[in-house]
């Protein structure tokens, strides 16, 4: 496979998604004429690709699809479920053999001819003259057409330049292009960013009326577009010519004839000037480019050594007292602070990517089990690391299934108990600090946390005596092979599995929460870090080891005389009049007790509660490239990566909500708000 089929691979699934998006919004509004102009543009740009390139399994079905949506958008034909069904069926097929190498060649044909033989069968329910049609232009000889552009006026807005269009459509065969200013206002009223010239083109081509149309294909909105064929054979001779030029030029009084030769000569000759000039213009609004994610990976691999490296120039400077290498050092740190930040903003990537793999799933689940939900989604621009990205998917997807299959109920359920008979499954996400938040919430028949402390009983997770809080409850669906599902099904199995999505996403370093009520309905919150690649952390020391707190945690700091605290793990302390609890991580570590006067205390964030760690001495705040432990440290969860020191030493990077719940006895030391 070359680079150009590799490139055209990866246009080809962002085409298809875009064609999952429009195929989602017109099943909502079957009359929607721009979702039915958004498919049909990729459909055709999926069949020209496709057969370019040499995927005729694309070609093909999108020739065939695509013809029942220009049926659909001349009003010939009506949208309904039955065509969409289809579609998106064809959809999954094309993706799947494109995108999974591993299926093969047998399944993918058999898969082809099952899917071919749906698209023949629903062409054959509706109007399959169209056929009879295209076969009939196809033997069309040359011929004369009148093409009447009038661009909007503010098609230069999202970049497009008439004069490339005007340019494709002299490449269909011999071109006469007639500008027409009649639409433009006295000088003092004329803005520049706005079009005000209409094309009249007599073009002589053996290709059908079609392909002329289809030149306008991604800019129909923003132009009117009229084609009349004039006669059959060449009329662009000097004698016919001018004989047509009468019959269909612009009124006279307002634009002579001689005038519009003129304009003809002039454009001719400046054409090509302004063409040049047009593209350098769009060359500077168009800048978005397509990057491997190889690259991006370099990029932020190259970037994290920088950073290490402008850790030891710092350090350096400021153990051999050098001034001028210390303010080039602080430069230095400020202009790869400001590199870091733009190379996250370069691989980040917005939720939306995601929503329609989760729409899809929506639609068909709740097709197959009968109920009616409704997804709603919002916050959806909100961006994560795309490694982030890449592992949330699956999460989300099992949550998504649970909810539908086990949470919404049917819709004569749902009115029993006076709810809308649609169920309502809604997708947010926001940011919060480095950190972001992504809810799914649905309303249904929620969660019995009594039922939960049975099913925790019977499986011997818990014993009867225990005394779980409502959240502690909820938070044993976490537990591996736990399930409140009355039933198997097909769908979500026994509805086990939330240890899995709770597992991946505290791989992400996140963490996952849920919350629910009777007949109300089950919210499942996912926290997750922004990047997984540097971070600012607080540089402590603990028994002679550094370590990284990250700062996005650490609240305020405190110190309080070694005598006070005992050599237990966990402890209270009173500080600024609340009562909290205290790790003592060299306690926790296994280390022997601080042999100092003064011991510093850093106040946590953990979840609601605030949460105290002691630690040896605080050297500052540090920018922490982070690096992935080794096999040795797989079951150190307490920590979630390690970094390279100025002095080439290395630090362990704290993961405070492992190392927290972890390490605090919460039974006996209660959290207060």
């Amino acid at each position: 496979m070359d680079k150009f089929q590799k490139t055209f691979l990866q246009e080809a699934e962002e085409l298809m998604d875009d064609l999952e998006q429009a195929l989602l919004r017109l099943e909502d509004d079957f009359e929607d004429k721009q979702c039915i102009s958004e498919i049909f543009r990729a459909m055709h740009s999926l069949k020209g690709g496709g057969s370019m390139f040499g995927f005729d399994t694309i070609s093909s079905i999108t020739h065939h699809l695509e013809t029942i949506y220009d049926q659909i958008r001349n009003n010939e034909l009506k949208a309904n479920r039955n065509i969409l069904d289809v579609t998106f069926e064809a959809v999954d097929h094309l993706k799947h053999s494109l995108m999974d190498q591993q299926l093969s060649e047998d399944y993918n044909r058999k898969k082809h001819q099952e899917v071919m033989l749906k698209i023949e069968a629903l062409r054959s329910e509706v109007d399959n003259g169209q056929e009879e049609l295209d076969s009939s232009e196809s033997t069309l000889t040359m011929a004369t057409y009148y093409v009447l552009v009038s661009p909007k006026e503010s098609i230069f807005a999202n970049g497009t330049n008439p004069l490339y269009l005007i340019d494709d459509l002299s490449a269909l065969g011999k071109c006469l292009v007639l500008p027409s200013l009649t639409s433009l206002p006295v000088l003092k009223e004329v803005e520049p960013d706005k079009c005000y010239t209409q094309f009249e083109v007599l073009i002589s081509t053996e290709l059908p009326k079609e392909e002329i149309k289809d030149v306008f294909i991604f800019a129909e909105d923003q132009c009117d577009l009229q084609v009349e064929m004039i006669c059959g054979g060449d009329l662009l001779d000097f004698e016919p010519l001018i004989s047509a030029l009468e019959s269909k030029r612009l009124d006279e009084d307002i634009l002579g004839y001689d005038a519009v030769k003129n304009i003809v000569q002039l454009h001719l000759n400046e054409s090509s000037k302004s063409i040049k000039k047009s593209k350098k213009d769009i060359a500077k609004t168009e800048s978005s480019i397509r990057v491997s994610s190889d690259k991006l990976d370099e990029l932020m691999n190259l970037v994290s050594e920088l950073v290490t490296t402008q850790a030891q120039i710092s350090l350096i400077a400021e153990q051999k007292g050098i001034e001028e290498l210390t303010e080039l050092g602080e430069n230095m740190e400020k202009i790869t602070r400001r590199l870091r930040d733009n190379a996250f903003s370069i691989c980040l990537v917005p939720i939306q990517v995601l929503v329609t793999r989760f729409q899809r799933l929506v639609r068909d689940l709740s097709n197959d089990l009968g109920k009616e939900v409704q997804f709603i989604t919002s916050g959806t621009e909100t961006e994560l690391d795309k490694s982030i990205i890449e592992n949330i998917s699956d999460p989300i997807l099992h949550i998504i299934r649970n909810s539908i299959d086990h949470g919404i109920e049917t819709s004569e359920e749902r009115v029993k108990k006076g709810k809308s008979p649609v169920g309502k499954l809604e997708l947010s996400a926001f940011y919060s600090g480095t950190y972001v938040y992504v809810q799914l919430r649905d309303d249904g028949q929620g969660i019995n946390p009594e039922s939960v402390k049975k099913k925790a009983i019977q499986n011997g997770l818990i014993i009867s005596g225990d005394q779980l809080t409502e959240k502690e409850a909820l938070e044993l669906v976490f537990m591996p092979g736990f399930s409140t599902a009355e039933e198997i099904t097909d769908v979500s199995g026994r509805g086990v599995g939330m240890d899995v999505v709770k597992r991946k996403i505290e791989a992400l370093k996140g963490d996952v929460t849920i919350a629910s009520k009777i007949n109300e309905g089950t919210s499942i919150t996912i926290k997750l870090p922004l990047t997984l690649s540097i971070i600012d952390g607080m540089l402590v020391e603990i028994a002679e080891t550094k370590y990284i707190i990250p700062l996005d945690f650490v609240d305020k700091c405190y110190e309080i005389y070694t005598s006070k605290l005992d050599g237990e793990d966990s402890q209270k302390y009173v500080f600024e009049g609340s009562m909290l609890p205290v790790l003592n991580t060299r306690a926790c570590f296994g280390f022997q007790a601080f042999s100092g006067d003064i011991t510093q205390v850093i106040k946590l964030t953990y979840e609601e509660f605030p949460v105290c760690i002691t630690v040896d001495h605080i050297i500052g705040q540090y920018q922490a490239a982070m690096k992935p432990l080794g096999e040795h440290y797989e079951s150190q969860d307490e920590f979630s990566g390690a970094t390279i020191l100025g002095d080439g030493s290395v630090a362990l990077v704290l993961d405070v909500m492992r190392f927290v719940r972890q390490h605090l006895m919460v039974k006996e030391l209660k959290l207060e708000h």
